[in-house]
């Protein structure tokens, strides 16, 4: 190491960080490697890159930010520091819409189930009434057929009963039956579809919810698309 000179080590920093090969990480562990590449790794001229590179839009503005602060460095870091903030809000932000939607699904489910029950209970009606009515129709016809005077007597009080023509009435429950099917059908689909969206938005809010052993990066524009591992960088 000490064989090359100050100008060689700044210019392999410069081109690490110009080719996304060093980002401020990097930067701050080679400064505690030996009091060399800490002097050469804290230049402003590193850090300005660094600043123009993750922060495009405080680049309009470093004239005038750099006369609040002492050096780069500390407008890098009051930038990430800022950036971070804004980053963490829009978290938040973001974690309140999922769970108010998986809040929204989840009641939207337990109306379905109500509905379902319901309709569940109006088919369950309908049936028995259909099948009172379809013995009130054999009571009609049977009176109408020579029968034991007490099994006549028991026809009539059966159909004395009913006040609505019976035909008309079972062709009625005939088509609410047909009408609660497909309210079932269309409830059950619907209920499908909310219990996958709020499962997707289960998913969604569980991913985005704080792990202590996930690696939360700053992400700058010219590392967003860059999944490349970097290398370790090897000791001088």
């Amino acid at each position: 190491m000490s064989v090359l000179p100050d100008e060689i080590w700044r210019r392999i920093l410069e081109m690490g960080i110009e080719n996304s090969k060093l980002d401020y990480k990097d930067l701050c562990c080679i400064s505690i490697s030996c009091r060399r590449l800490s002097r050469l790794s804290g230049e402003d001229a590193l850090w300005s890159t660094l600043i123009s590179l993750d922060f495009p839009q405080r680049t309009d503005g470093a004239s005038r930010s750099m006369s609040l602060y002492s050096n780069s460095k500390t407008l890098y870091k009051s930038s990430f520091e800022k950036d971070k903030a804004r980053k963490l809000a829009a978290h938040r932000r973001a974690l309140l819409r999922l769970e108010s939607q998986v809040s929204v699904y989840a009641k939207g489910l337990k109306d379905i189930r109500l509905r379902l029950m319901e309709e569940s209970e109006r088919m369950k009606a309908a049936v028995q009434e259909l099948s009172n009515s379809e013995k009130v129709r054999q009571a009609s016809v049977a009176l109408n057929v020579w029968q034991p005077e007490i099994i006549r007597g028991k026809q009539k009080q059966i159909v004395e009963q009913c006040g609505v023509p019976v035909n008309s009435r079972i062709a009625a429950l005939k088509m609410e039956l047909k009408l609660c099917k497909q309210q079932i059908s269309a409830l059950e689909k619907a209920y499908k579809d909310q219990q996958r969206r709020l499962d997707v938005s289960k998913e969604e809010l569980s991913s985005l919810k704080y792990h202590p052993l996930r690696d939360y990066k700053l992400t700058g524009p010219r590392r967003d698309g860059c999944n490349i591992k970097r290398k370790k960088l090897k000791g001088c």
